[in-house]
């Protein structure tokens, strides 16, 4: 499951947007990577981009996920994170 989400995480910038200037994005990552921001606080800054119950379905199981692993793992994913955005690939944005 770890394997999942990391690779669902590193899929996100890999047009480089997140580090070039998406602050919504870059939030959003944030508030997933953060254990101290709970399902509910997590799904009101999306709202406006949630069309049905489904969707918040499964959103609120994406963040459990985040949820459910260790301080450390989070600490490394936000790492990885920040590797991506200074990443030379990125360096052009």
């Amino acid at each position: 499951m770890k394997l999942v989400v990391v690779l669902m995480l590193s899929a996100l910038p890999l047009s480089c947007y997140a580090g070039s200037g998406c602050q919504m994005l870059e939030d959003m990552i944030d508030k997933t990577i953060d254990p101290s921001v709970t399902e509910d606080q997590f799904l009101q800054g999306l709202e406006e981009f949630i069309p049905g119950d489904t969707m918040e379905q499964l959103l609120r199981e994406f963040k459990q996920c985040f949820l459910d692993q260790s301080n450390r793992t989070l600490s490394n994913i936000k790492v990885m994170m920040d590797a991506i955005y200074d990443s030379r690939q990125c360096a052009s944005y």
